[in-house]
């Protein structure tokens, strides 16, 4: 189980660690997300009641708050913790809020969105998925704040900013996919210019079932990187608040177009994998159709789904779902490696690399990807025109 991103490294040295608040009314909890977070060199302050957490906020800024819902006060609604995010979102309107309970309820998790919560994890959490979460809720709030000091600073110096987005950029990708018996995941990508437009994501949401999800913003550097960073919180948002891809899609389209520029669009493509069933149930929004290759030799292309995302008010999608089995190969992937063009201006084209994606196919998932890029850096010369990302999922 493997993942690089493959994406440039710039100089960082002066970009402090991401400082986060964690929450909480036992101390078990605190200390308990407070090793964990160690693993990635945060720095950690801890609040154990409202006027605390209230106190910290007003004395420095934060990257991050980690926060129950339920204090001394009241241990069941949560609204103790809804009233707490109004008055939050008061003295910081752009500071990620991370919300934790012991218990579930559809009502509290879509008001506690509503008044700013960027994602919800139950309790007991795990480990991985509350890594991830903590990661690109960081890296989203670091974006927005990039944002508005470039709006409102016009003769700012671009230079400092650029690496820091670079650093937006790094964190918002997975550092990890999260295991899932009897497949093999493997992502990577590769940007045309210091900053990219393309995204993907892992969503591991307990149980048997793992999201996954690839996209291609219109464009390229820090607009087109920001607007990716606005379509991460937008989907990992409507992930929780709705099921049901096909008005997943909509949610997610209904956000983007609030926030786009016109002539820009977003393709998308997101896939559920439920390994107890093996089936993939998929949505896809105008984004390059991703190649199946059964293990009998059979090519399909996803395709069932509806427009690009941002265009269009109202846009209805579709759901399509298919068996994903032993030995079958999955390939998601942008038009930056498809569109890759040698010398001469020939286009590497979708059929080498599904041509390579048969050559490969009783390879891991990792061999592929390596195999694909490869093959697309030998024809066009290690020369891209656009931001290029691949994401592999292998069948055992």
């Amino acid at each position: 189980m493997t993942e690089d991103q493959m994406m440039g490294n710039p100089e960082t040295q002066s970009i402090r660690s991401p400082r986060v608040l964690l929450a909480d009314d036992q101390q078990d909890v605190l200390e308990a997300l407070r090793l964990l977070l160690k693993r990635d060199s945060f720095e950690i302050e801890t609040a154990n009641s409202p006027q605390a957490i209230l106190q910290a906020l007003t004395s420095r800024e934060f990257d991050l708050l980690v926060m129950d819902l339920n204090y001394a006060a009241d241990t069941t609604s949560g609204q103790e913790g809804l009233d707490l995010l109004t008055k939050i979102r008061g003295l910081d309107e752009t500071l990620p809020v991370v919300a934790i309970t012991a218990w579930g309820s559809m009502d509290v998790v879509v008001e506690a969105m509503h008044r700013g919560v960027g994602d919800f994890v139950l309790k007991p959490w795990d480990n991985s998925q509350m890594l991830s979460v903590v990661r690109s809720q960081i890296a989203q709030g670091q974006s927005r704040r990039l944002a508005r000091r470039l709006l409102s600073e016009p003769h700012v110096d671009l230079r400092n900013e650029v690496d820091e987005a670079c650093e937006v950029q790094r964190r918002l990708m997975p550092k990890e996919i999260p295991a899932l018996a009897g497949y093999e995941f493997s992502a990577g990508s590769r940007p045309a210019r210091v900053l990219g437009g393309d995204y993907y994501d892992v969503f591991y949401r307990g149980g048997n079932t793992i999201g996954l999800c690839i996209a291609d913003v219109s464009g390229k550097g820090i607009p087109a990187a920001l607007l990716m960073a606005n379509l991460q919180a937008t989907v990992q948002s409507a992930v929780v608040q709705e099921r049901q891809l096909k008005l997943f899609a909509g949610r997610v389209n209904s956000a983007v177009r609030k926030n786009i520029s016109l002539g820009r669009f977003v393709t998308f493509f997101y896939c559920s994998l439920d390994i107890s069933s093996h089936r993939l149930t998929y949505v896809n929004a105008g984004h390059n159709a991703p190649i199946l290759l059964r293990r009998n030799g059979q090519t399909l292309r996803l395709e069932s789904g509806g427009p690009v995302l941002g265009v269009f008010d109202g846009a209805e999608f579709e759901e399509g779902s298919i068996p994903l089995d032993s030995g079958d190969r999955l390939v998601l992937f942008t038009d930056g490696l498809s569109e890759a063009a040698n010398d001469r201006g020939e286009e590497f084209g979708e059929d080498r690399m599904i041509a390579t994606l048969r050559e490969a196919r009783d390879l891991g998932a990792e061999e592929i990807r390596n195999r694909i890029f490869n093959a697309v850096d030998k024809f066009s010369g290690g020369r891209l025109q656009d931001d290029a990302t691949v994401m592999i999922v292998a069948a055992k």
